[in-house]
């Protein structure tokens, strides 16, 4: 991408990278971190170097053109000179946008992506972290191939979970770039071959973010995670469960038990009132998936690529509904009928292997009042239909129409189903039925890494080692999900015996 810095920009620029370079090479020892960045803004600076000459020379060509004498014996008006090698003071750099229109401060998103103007060199992390942020929400508005509901869903996400070092932000900024996103869709339909210069370079700095070889990163505005956010989870725990970012292998939170508050005398020494503060963790876990495609259909859809999100989020979410249940979180989410299994919060019937209208009751009544405020019940559709059948006599022995579907409440809550709970119990076999749960799912946590990536394959070949004729995307990313505070839910588990 051209460097479009004003040539005071440029020079300061260029001392920070000095700086910069000298600081690196004052170091024992450089990361491979600390080598990339060497390597890059050694090119930066050969960059930017090119770009303060070449606005020196018109300069000098403007003087020289202010110098020559007009037709008529007059000369034009003198230009502005800049005088090469000038030191400008930072001042001069961070001027008023509204009286020098050429400051940075103007000029710095009218191209998001362009991290040249980012300067690191005496700036904490965090303050560079508030550039890359304020880089990323700006790039979100301008990113091609995405919705409102998009660009909704990812100043939510980048605004709520980005860290201190802007780790998300330098994401979006890296993968929804227009450069990225064309070089990503020649990458996905097998014409790689045909990048443009800009567009290797987008590639490249996207791929310096991820910590696994092989693969390349899905455009941010198609990540699955972000369509799923937007437009809506097909499996209804996600929409109940409280979901976050995570970016690192493990999601570390916080919980704490209820403030012991008191009613205090005046001047009375204040009690140890404090919580016990616990760090629940939740682990995130690979999956991966793979989305066939002919050649046929893939020389008829010229929007196959732009395609290619919106199958593997349909994917994931799928895969997600029934790990999100019953995962055993050995290499997988931790579903929630499995945390619950065997703890205080799984309550037996009123009558064994019995499943009535005061099952209901007793669950209602047994969670706490903190807990139910914000209650949903998760169960499969076909235990909601046995429990619309209690009510036989009319709704004589309810306070309400406990199956009422309109919206889809039990007893005044959500009624949320999900197909991977047991659909029926049979008194006639031995087992466990967990047949339903009901409470608080903000203690439910889904953590999502923001990041799938993508290798397409050129060529499917059959069981004889032949090509099929197709080709196909092959993804993989990384999710975890868990409780994180048992006490909010309870679970009916109508066992059975012979």
């Amino acid at each position: 991408m051209p460097v479009q810095l004003s040539h005071p920009q440029a020079v300061i620029r260029l001392q920070d990278i000095t700086a910069e370079l000298e600081r690196l090479e004052g170091l024992e020892t450089l990361t491979a971190e600390d080598e990339q960045s060497f390597d890059e803004l050694t090119r930066e600076f050969a960059e930017v170097d090119a770009h303060r000459r070449q606005l020196e020379r018109t300069a000098a060509l403007q003087r020289i053109r202010g110098a020559a004498p007009a037709g008529g014996g007059r000369r034009p008006a003198a230009a502005t000179t800049i005088q090469p090698g000038t030191a400008f003071s930072g001042r001069d750099y961070d001027s008023d946008p509204i009286l020098n229109p050429d400051s940075v401060e103007d000029r710095r998103f009218r191209n998001p992506w362009d991290l040249s103007e980012v300067r690191t060199f005496g700036r904490s992390t965090e303050e560079v972290g508030q550039e890359l942020r304020a880089r990323a929400l700006s790039a979100v508005e301008k990113m091609s191939a995405a919705t409102d509901h998009i660009r909704s869903a990812a100043t939510g996400i980048i605004e709520s979970f980005d860290d201190k070092k802007g780790t998300l932000a330098r994401m979006c900024l890296a993968t929804s770039s227009p450069e990225y996103l064309r070089a990503w869709s020649k990458l996905a339909s097998g014409r790689g071959n045909l990048m443009s210069p800009d567009e290797q370079k987008a590639l490249e700095r996207a791929m310096s973010l991820t910590d696994a070889e092989g693969g390349y990163l899905v455009p941010f505005q198609l990540d699955p995670t972000l369509i799923i956010t937007s437009a809506g989870s097909r499996n209804q725990i996600r929409q109940a469960a409280r979901t976050v970012v995570a970016t690192g292998d493990v999601w570390h939170g916080v919980s704490a038990g209820a403030v012991q508050w008191r009613w205090a005398d005046e001047a009375s020494e204040a009690g140890d009132n404090a919580p016990a503060f616990g760090q629940p963790t939740v682990p995130v876990h690979k999956a991966d998936g793979f989305v066939p495609i002919s050649i046929e259909a893939m020389s008829d859809a010229e929007n196959v690529t732009m395609e290619v999100g919106r199958l593997l989020a349909f994917g994931k979410d799928v895969l997600e509904a029934g790990a999100f249940i019953s995962g055993t979180g050995v290499k997988q989410p931790t579903g929630i009928v499995t945390a619950l299994a065997g703890t205080a919060s799984e309550v037996d019937p009123a009558t064994p292997e019995t499943f009535a209208s005061a099952d209901i009751y007793a669950m209602d009544g047994s969670l706490a009042a903190r807990y139910r405020a914000n209650s949903s019940w998760m169960a499969n559709r076909s235990i909601y239909n046995l429990v619309r059948q209690f009510d036989t006599q009319g709704g004589a022995d309810l306070w309400e129409r406990i199956g009422a579907d309109v919206p889809a409440q039990l007893l005044g809550r959500p009624a949320l189903e999900a197909e991977a709970m047991d659909s029926s119990f049979n008194p006639a076999a031995a087992g466990d039925n967990r047949i339903l749960v009901y409470g608080d799912f903000e203690h439910y946590v889904i953590a999502d890494r923001i990041g799938m990536t993508v290798e397409f394959l050129p060529h499917l070949f059959g069981a004889n080692r032949r090509p099929t004729g197709q080709r196909g995307w092959y993804a993989w990313y990384r999710v975890g999900a868990d409780s994180v505070n048992d006490d909010a839910f309870r679970m009916l588990n109508v066992e059975t015996t012979v």
